[in-house]
């Protein structure tokens, strides 16, 4: 093999491997639809919302390319409730309106046990180990 084969193989096998490298590296399309009206917050007091109905069974949910089995799937609501092991929450929950800091779920009435995964579709699937704080206003403890 000459040089210059050698030289042109190698450009080659650049072209073909530098896009499939730069489709890996793509931002990943939104999982939930953008807002294009005035969302719906939550506007009645906490304790007047309905309780969440339970989960009888796990759910299989896409997350990523994979389906995962979830122990609640969560819609509606994000108030009164309990979550423990799997969580999704669906791109279908409602919040109440915040000013600055996103602080929707503080005296929500919602409880988290250790060791639950939420995996939130708002922030693309993200999973989330130690709660939702960030929404609370309270620093969990470590």
């Amino acid at each position: 093999m000459s040089l210059g084969s050698s030289i042109r193989f190698s450009v080659r096998l650049i072209l073909i491997v530098l896009p499939i490298l730069a489709a890996g590296c793509q931002e990943a399309d939104p999982v939930c639809p953008l807002v294009t009206q005035t969302p719906q917050y939550l506007t009645i007091p906490p304790e007047k919302l309905p309780t969440p109905t339970p989960v009888s069974e796990a759910r299989s949910v896409v997350i990523g390319r994979r389906e995962r089995q979830v122990d609640k799937f969560v819609e509606g609501p994000l108030c009164n409730d309990r979550w423990s092991g799997t969580v999704y929450v669906s791109c279908d929950v409602q919040v109440y309106a915040w000013k600055e800091d996103p602080i929707f779920l503080k005296d929500c009435q919602l409880e988290i046990e250790p060791q639950t995964v939420v995996y939130v579709a708002y922030h693309n699937n993200t999973a989330y180990y130690n709660g939702c704080s960030c929404h609370t206003g309270v620093t969990p403890e470590p």
